[in-house]
């Protein structure tokens, strides 16, 4: 059986985004990032992104990676 995917953060900004999925990738952990993708001025632009991107995770790498992004149980 294959985990289902779960949300870990929510973030608004490409630079925010990259930093947690760069911060869980070098603990292997997977990420799968929604909703944000390099624009037209290319992945040196990192500004707000208004509608938000999610970062998910597999549910049973949830915790640790909750922990590794330093989020709190009540955030």
């Amino acid at each position: 059986m294959t985990d289902r995917w779960a949300r870990v953060l929510m973030v608004y900004t490409g630079l925010d985004a990259d930093t947690a999925r760069a911060t869980l990738e070098l603990e292997h952990i997977p990420v799968l990032v929604r909703g944000y993708s390099v624009g037209m001025f290319g992945s040196a632009f990192q500004g707000s992104v208004p509608d938000g991107v999610e970062i998910l995770v597999p549910e049973s790498e949830l915790e640790r990676a909750r922990d590794l992004l330093g989020i709190d149980d009540d955030e």
